[in-house]
């Protein structure tokens, strides 16, 4: 034991300084020393006899740096709750929005195609409405009355149901969308 604090007293300084260097926060850096310190003492046993004890305390103080420093990459900053700002720990669920998506998915896939390939076209791909005619080689006032009759169909289907039944959109009503000017 009086070996042991023999050879590990006169490198506490040197540790210290290179664990600061390391983590850049002195409170963590003695923290990390103290474990280092801990670890070398409770496994002093398995220190080869004739290796160097400064090495070995370099490595495990190396290694526990390595360690903290990819937990806390992992784990992002830490912000005390008191004085988070409220985006950071509030946030939207997910789930509902996956449930959305899935239910408008599966009222899109019941259109007919001519009236799908309007809407994708003019909604998503933010066509007008006479690119999508030319696209299509139909009249625009067709387009205009598919993309009027796939609108009417999507929002019926994503409205509450007449049994009572909430439409997967709970917070938002059903409202009839625009028509885009013809250009």
């Amino acid at each position: 034991m009086k070996d042991m604090m023999l050879l590990i007293e006169p490198l506490i300084p040197a540790l210290r300084r290179y664990a600061r260097s390391l983590l850049r926060d002195r409170a963590a850096a003695d923290d990390l020393l103290q474990d280092c310190l801990e670890r070398a003492i409770t496994r002093w046993h398995q220190r080869r006899a004739d290796g160097d004890a400064r090495t070995w305390l370099f490595t495990i103080l190396h290694n526990l740096a390595i360690s903290r420093l990819r937990q806390a990459a992992r784990r992002g900053a830490y912000v005390a709750l008191d004085q988070a700002d409220e985006s950071v720990t509030a946030r939207p669920p997910t789930q509902e929005d996956g449930l959305k998506h899935r239910e408008l998915l599966r009222a899109l896939a019941t259109l007919p195609e001519d009236q799908r390939s309007v809407l994708l076209l003019v909604s998503v791909e933010d066509l007008s409405y006479a690119e999508a005619a030319r696209v299509l080689d139909i009249p625009v006032g067709t387009v205009m009355s598919r993309l009027s009759r796939a609108r009417e169909k999507l929002s019926r289907a994503m409205a509450p149901d007449p049994s009572g039944a909430m439409a997967p959109d709970l917070a938002v009503p059903v409202q009839r969308p625009t028509l885009r000017r013809v250009k």
